[in-house]
């Protein structure tokens, strides 16, 4: 295959790249971008192993033949509450794969004997940098997502000064290394600090901020990739990875101004690390009595209601339940209830978390509304039914300035006529702070498991 050719489809994969991503921005077109996206990839593989430096297509092939199977399986058998968990790991290993690729042409080099020139030292440098920090910072957040770690922050005194300086290390063993690159125990000593910063930089983040570190960690491993493509003078790696590394960025700005919050405070300010008196000042006692109430006693208020909000969260996540709840939707529907879904954009574990799982469940995207776009509605909703949400709906984020939350935008459930709160029990979310929301006259937990309590709802509202 001429080199024409292959970079002329590199060029067709780079372009549906592009319009996959713009597709991605609106659900009713995600499928079509996703789809897109793949076939973009599809292209870019088949030119590249055509490309005659190719030099053992058993390993190669090999290689697509294991991972596609171990894809395949991962994909079929993951949750989706486990999803945040599986893309910080591809993160990871995006990082790690650029990074190896790089050391790779580093090993050949000195083997070679020739020393890269022009832009070539600095990308792999860059690569070894960013893909190690991806790796291990990927990992920590994994831990940490999947409890194998507390999700609180871990601090220790001058925190920041050693980061800071293991930090200034990395850059100047990277510039070290860009006028000389065929020192491979300079480089050695580089992935090992690398490692060892991404770990460090992800360990006083708490689990609030998980989807913003996901955003950014998706935005390392393309920066890295495009590093790599520099170094291997392929400039569909270099598209593709400058398309991930700017639309990971840009999400997280989303994410960060969907919190009110820097991206500074986001890396160092250690959010959800409360103190005692804070967590003191939350508890249950001194904000009030909760009173239990039963399926039967929603569908007693649902049965007068014209319009419900639904607010999803993470505990909707963990019982699975968005399929009963399309169901309960359905439901309210047929008794000439208008229904709408208020989503947050930090309400799981990862950006887009709820339109994933209601678009799993079928829900028609015209009633999944942002926050901005529904907070003016709830004074004239009849009902706020709230599953498994506690941060994204928290007054104190309004209402008190001593709050370790407030000014963080919120969904203002509490202006609803009537606000139902289907949670496993009181214990507070990932800021550990408890919510006034819940004490509130118009409030009534019901407490269970979210799926069997919708179940339930759903059941009495049909009977009432």
């Amino acid at each position: 295959m001429s080199t024409t050719l292959i970079q002329f489809s590199y060029l067709v994969a780079a372009v549906l790249f592009i319009l996959g991503l713009r597709n991605l921005s609106s659900p009713k077109t995600a499928s079509l971008g996703n789809f897109m996206a793949a076939v973009g990839m599809l292209v870019a593989i088949v030119a590249t192993l055509l490309y005659q430096e190719v030099v053992d297509y058993p390993i190669v092939i090999a290689g697509i033949a294991v991972g596609g199977v171990l894809g395949a399986v991962v994909a079929l058998r993951i949750q989706m509450t486990a999803m945040p968990q599986m893309v910080a790991l591809l993160n990871g290993f995006g990082g790690v794969a650029s990074a190896l690729v790089a050391g790779a042409e580093v090993t050949t080099a000195v083997e070679a004997g020739v020393e890269p020139t022009g832009i070539v030292p600095v990308a792999m440098v860059a690569s070894v940098l960013i893909g190690s920090v991806t790796l291990t910072g990927s990992l920590v957040a994994f831990a940490k997502l999947q409890e194998l770690m507390r999700g609180a922050p871990i601090q220790y005194p001058g925190q920041q000064f050693v980061n800071a300086l293991i930090a200034l290390g990395a850059i100047g063993l990277c510039v070290v290394l860009a006028t000389a690159p065929l020192d491979l125990s300079l480089f050695g000593v580089l992935t090992i600090v690398a490692l060892l910063l991404g770990v460090l930089l992800v360990i006083p983040i708490g689990g609030a901020d998980m989807p913003v570190v996901i955003a950014l960690l998706n935005s390392y491993s393309g920066l890295a990739a495009c590093a790599t493509g520099f170094v291997l003078d392929n400039s569909a790696l270099v598209i593709s990875g400058s398309l991930v590394g700017a639309s990971g960025l840009i999400l997280t700005k989303i994410m960060c101004d969907a919190m009110n919050r820097s991206l500074a405070n986001v890396l160092f300010g250690a959010f959800g690390a409360v103190s005692e008196s804070a967590v003191s000042a939350g508890t249950s006692e001194e904000q009030g009595n909760v009173t239990a109430y039963t399926p039967m006693d929603a569908a007693v208020i649902f049965s007068s209601a014209r319009s419900v909000i639904v607010v999803p969260g993470y505990g909707m996540a963990v019982a699975q339940a968005q399929h009963a709840v399309r169901e309960l939707t359905d439901t309210l529907a047929e008794h000439g209830i208008e229904v709408n879904f208020a989503i947050h954009p930090v309400a799981g574990r990862m950006p887009g978390h709820m339109n994933v799982l209601l678009a799993e469940a079928d829900v028609p995207y015209e009633q999944l509304i942002e926050m901005d776009a529904i907070n003016p509605q709830f004074p004239e909703t009849d009902v706020a039914l709230v599953l498994g949400a506690n941060d994204v709906v928290n007054p104190a984020a309004l209402e008190d300035e001593g709050s370790p939350i407030y000014g963080m935008p919120v969904l203002e459930v509490g202006k609803a006529k009537h606000v139902f709160v289907i949670k496993r029990s009181m214990n507070p979310g990932f800021a550990g702070i408890q919510n006034p929301l819940f004490f509130k006259d118009n409030t009534m937990m019901i407490f269970g498991d979210a799926k069997k309590v919708v179940i339930a709802l759903n059941e009495a509202v049909r009977n009432y």
